[in-house]
């Protein structure tokens, strides 16, 4: 506590002590919280405009920032100034700041947003520093910040408050720039690859596109219960039946009512494309030019970190189907494999546990996902997924149990999903009527028919390729992030205990 302050009376309790300086600035200055102020460059624009300014010199021009308070030493003499840009010295003494200016700096606190006009000039130890002449209140912090120093360690305050975490932890500040980025960058390749953007409803009558568990709530004018989007690709694919666009694409919010895990949030980032007259092929050309670009966009190479690995992101990528890759890991081939039950019991004799009415494919994908999908550390497609689990996608000729699907790993998750997609109306129809009994098998006696979707696809759907990209863990993948929490900016959280 400064003397100043001790003179005035003010309490020993940080939070009290703040309230009752807001008190006596109200007292001294009137508007504490001014709705405007003008300042003439960021911390940023001000170190690149005078990085040619050498040690112990003075500009002689004026500026105006603003910015948080992040640091005060000797009674306020020197404050460090962070806006979102960087930080820059204020410098505020009796030989260069009227008295008006200096008389302000008791009642100034860490976390304290204010704007100063000044002098730029640049110290002896080449610090860049503004001599402040007017000193502004924008903002009194009623709330001490955390220290900066020793950053915000604790990992629930971090997720809970996290206006907090990026404050004081520029490497939160930083991925979240990187995601804005990333997202940015995506876009832009998609549209420079000919794709146009549209948006499709996130309220819908009837989930489909995906198996999951949606999120119910109900329209009371037009007394509909509705669900949150699980997927936006029976949307996306009327908009292919339209003949608006040959290529459309959507980076969409989609909810799924299921499990948190550092992989899994209930509200999170898909961006979703379809390209008519291409197949899973020609898809896996774009996820492989798409990858590269990002990569590039974040780090300026193909090459990055991630943990303790070393990932490329440059390709081609290799390319396995998923009956072939079990097979390498054990030796269960599975395309000699006539039956569900032959399957399932070459599982048990692998020691696999395997539900007693799982399908032939059912079992090669549950394989697959014990045996082979940790292995995939560089990215890689594995192409020729089951038909059992793959309603939407075209068969592989010659071979009727497998389609023209693939899906990305990289870190031994999918980041990627794609088919060849199927636009016969009549199989559609049948393979969403087999989709719906299993549903309801399963409890889930809401599922049904998109009816208005199949009208579409009675119109006529041109041959097509899909494509879904899992926007949260590609970018937890490009700034290094373990948990899906680390790179959404408010993930889902229990709701504190008192």
């Amino acid at each position: 506590m400064t003397d100043k302050t001790q003179a005035a009376g003010l309490s020993s309790d940080a939070t009290e002590v703040r309230s009752q300086k807001l008190d006596l600035l109200r007292q001294q200055i009137g508007d504490v919280y001014p709705a405007h102020f003008h300042r003439t460059l960021t911390n940023a624009e001000l170190a690149e405009k005078y990085a040619g300014l050498e040690p112990d010199t003075e500009s002689g021009e004026t500026v105006t920032v603003a910015g948080r308070v992040f640091s005060s030493r000797n009674s306020g003499m020197f404050m460090d100034l962070h806006d979102a840009s960087g930080k820059i010295q204020i410098f505020s003494h009796k030989d260069t700041a009227p008295e008006e200016a200096r008389a302000l700096l008791p009642m100034i606190d860490l976390g304290d947003i204010i704007g100063v006009t000044g002098e730029v000039r640049r110290t002896k130890r080449g610090e860049l520093t503004v001599n402040a002449k007017e000193i502004t209140m924008l903002c009194k912090s009623l709330l001490p910040m955390p220290e900066k120093y020793h950053g915000l360690a604790d990992i629930e305050t971090r997720y809970r408050k996290r206006y907090l975490d990026i404050m004081v932890n520029e490497e939160s500040k930083l991925r979240f720039q990187q995601r804005s980025r990333i997202v940015s960058s995506l876009r832009r390749f998609l549209e420079d690859e000919g794709f146009m953007e549209v948006e499709t409803p996130m309220l819908q009558p009837i989930y489909g596109g995906a198996t999951a568990e949606p999120f119910k709530t109900h329209h009371n004018t037009l007394k509909l219960d509705m669900y949150l989007r699980i997927a936006p690709e029976l949307y996306l694919k009327r908009i292919l039946v339209s003949g608006l666009t040959d290529k459309v694409f959507e980076i969409n919010r989609n909810f799924r009512n299921e499990g948190v895990s550092t992989r899994h949030n209930p509200e999170f980032t898909m961006m979703e494309c379809y390209w008519a007259y291409a197949d899973y092929e020609d898809v896996m050309g774009l996820v492989e030019r798409m990858f590269e670009t990002l990569a590039l966009a974040v780090h300026g190479t193909t090459e990055f970190e991630f943990g303790d690995k070393q990932l490329s992101f440059k390709g081609p990528f290799p390319r396995v189907s998923m009956p072939a890759a079990v097979k390498d890991a054990t030796g269960i081939d599975f395309l000699a494999i006539k039956s569900d039950e032959e399957a399932r019991q070459a599982a048990r004799d692998a020691g696999v546990e395997i539900e007693k009415d799982a399908t032939w494919g059912e079992v090669l994908a549950f394989l697959f996902e014990e045996k082979v999908e940790a292995t995939l550390i560089q990215p890689a497609h594995v192409i020729h997924f089951p038909k059992d689990i793959s309603p939407f996608a075209k068969e592989v000729p010659g071979e009727p149990r497998l389609v023209e699907r693939f899906e990305t790993y990289c870190n031994g998750w999918e980041i990627g999903n794609a088919f060849s997609e199927l636009n016969d109306p009549v199989e559609q129809r049948a393979r969403m009527v087999e989709q719906m009994e299993q549903a309801h098998a399963r409890g889930e006696k809401e599922k049904t028919l998109d009816e208005d979707f199949l009208d579409a696809m009675d119109q006529g759907m041109p041959p097509a390729g899909g494509l879904g990209i899992g926007v949260d863990r590609l970018i937890m993948l490009l700034t290094n992030s373990p948990s899906i929490r680390d790179i959404i900016l408010f993930p889902a959280r229990r709701q504190k205990a008192d």
